[in-house]
């Protein structure tokens, strides 16, 4: 009799640090939707990580940018939820991916990218800001997923809207599917 695969590990990163944040609804919505084929942890606090620095990085990284980047270092797939402020995606979330590259914690990965937004466009730029910047890491990257008019389909800290919720399920699998192939293939 053979067992059960351990379940695949997905990093989330969180680029809102606001209380009821739509992309931590969205999150947390994709860490239920992830099981049993995989576990899907948020990073509790990107606010937490002091502004990138090279020469900090250099002298030797911050205890919580060590947890950071073993987080993402040790999971098989990444899922980033960003708003979009101003056009662009929020300085938190920069300064996180500013501490990845260092540690090439997204080289190889695949990465999903979703943003949630209360506008027509669902955060279209701020999505096209963050894929740059991880294309630039050597990610893979797999479709995007805009969230339209997400006030409307978020509430109580969950996706409920059925077509922003097939939309996430969709990634997540997606993610869990690329991650379950590349972990695969290391193997061989």
């Amino acid at each position: 009799m053979t067992s059960a695969p351990a379940p695949l590990r997905l990093a989330g990163l969180c680029g809102s640090l606001r209380s009821g944040s739509l992309n931590a609804a969205v999150l947390a919505t994709a860490a239920r939707l992830a099981g049993p084929r995989a576990v899907l942890t948020v990073h509790p606090d990107l606010g937490r990580l002091p502004f990138f620095n090279h020469d900090v990085e250099m002298a030797g990284c911050p205890p919580q940018v060590v947890a950071f980047r073993e987080l993402v270092g040790a999971a098989d797939g990444v899922l980033v939820a960003s708003p979009e402020y101003a056009h662009g995606t929020s300085g938190v979330l920069k300064n996180a991916l500013e501490w990845l590259v260092g540690s090439g914690g997204v080289v190889n990965k695949p990465v999903a990218v979703v943003t949630a937004s209360p506008s027509m466009t669902g955060g279209d730029r701020a999505q096209a800001w963050v894929r740059e910047t991880l294309e630039v890491m050597d990610a893979v990257l797999l479709p995007p997923l805009l969230i339209q008019r997400a006030s409307a389909r978020i509430r109580d800290n969950a996706v409920h809207e059925p077509e922003a919720l097939e939309g996430l399920r969709s990634l997540v699998d997606a993610l869990t599917d690329a991650a379950g192939k590349m972990a695969a293939d290391e193997h061989f």
